[in-house]
């Protein structure tokens, strides 16, 4: 079954933490949960219906928190989604600030990656089909200017921070990491949302990532680095700001779809009679 046919209205896909999950007062959600060619997504999705538009709302380290950043299932994160219809996705995630200007407890919203993650899946080419996407611009503009809207209207305002970098975890940098991400002019630095912005980008979904600052990371000679304890605490009050922007996204009207990246088929190169009728990519190029 089709589940996009199904959709009269905007689909977007939110990925967030275990915080985000209980959206359901807002009403009618059921959840889902299908089975990719690169697996199940990292748990059950929960649809949302509001005003104008479905949240399909994905806990991206699975229930109570268990995926390492590397563990995550991220390719069938993505295709989940897209199959559920969802063409913009709004990441939600704690980082780390390398500024002093972006202080623990603020929302900020990045427009470059610095990837550094390794040991993952980053694409869903390979194994007989060659595509190649273009990252020059990872994050849509036009998703990113309207999150940004909502969250001043919601009371929130989220800074603007240039470049996140990506680390593979699962620990904190080094010292002399931070300073040099600080060298390389990065804003903030976490570990997960440059590998989503890599599947999203070859789906042509518009990609935008609402930061949840929760420390100064290890760049501050006089500091210790940043401890868990403080870091979950100031993550307990980032979620009810973030929340306050999905709010008014449910309330959002949004154009039927908006692409600024191409999509799949777009950049395949190998030549259809080359290609596997058995390669999982079909299930995506298809739709």
């Amino acid at each position: 079954m089709n589940a996009r046919n199904e959709q009269a209205r905007p689909v977007v896909g939110v990925i967030g933490g275990s915080g985000l999950s209980d959206l359901e007062h807002h009403g009618a959600a059921r959840v889902e949960a299908p089975e990719t060619p690169w697996g199940r997504p990292s748990g059950d999705l929960l649809r949302i219906s509001g005003k104008y538009v479905d949240l399909l709302f994905l806990p991206r380290h699975g229930p109570g928190h268990r995926l390492l950043p590397s563990e995550v299932p991220y390719a069938a994160n993505v295709a989940a989604l897209y199959r559920l219809g969802a063409r913009r996705v709004l990441s939600v995630s704690a980082v780390g600030s390398l500024r002093e200007a972006i202080g623990p407890g603020q929302l900020a919203l990045p427009t470059q990656f610095i990837d550094l993650a390794w040991n993952r899946k980053r694409s869903y080419f390979g194994d007989g089909v060659v595509g190649h996407a273009s990252l020059a611009d990872p994050v849509c503009a036009d998703w990113r200017s309207r999150i940004a809207a909502l969250a001043d209207q919601a009371g929130v305002p989220a800074v603007s921070a240039e470049t996140y970098v990506c680390i593979e975890g699962p620990q904190f940098g080094t010292r002399a990491e931070s300073a040099l991400f600080r060298q390389w002019g990065a804003d903030l630095i976490g570990m997960t949302n440059a590998t989503e912005s890599r599947f999203c980008a070859e789906l042509g979904i518009c990609y935008a990532s609402l930061c949840l600052v929760t420390d100064y990371d290890s760049w501050r000679a006089h500091e210790g680095g940043a401890a868990v304890d403080e870091v979950l605490e100031t993550m307990r009050a980032n979620i009810a700001r973030a929340r306050a922007v999905i709010e008014r996204l449910l309330e959002l009207e949004l154009p039927a779809s908006h692409n600024e990246h191409g999509s799949l088929d777009h950049w395949v190169v190998t030549h259809p009679d080359a290609r596997s009728g058995q390669h999982p990519i079909n299930w995506l190029i298809a739709e």
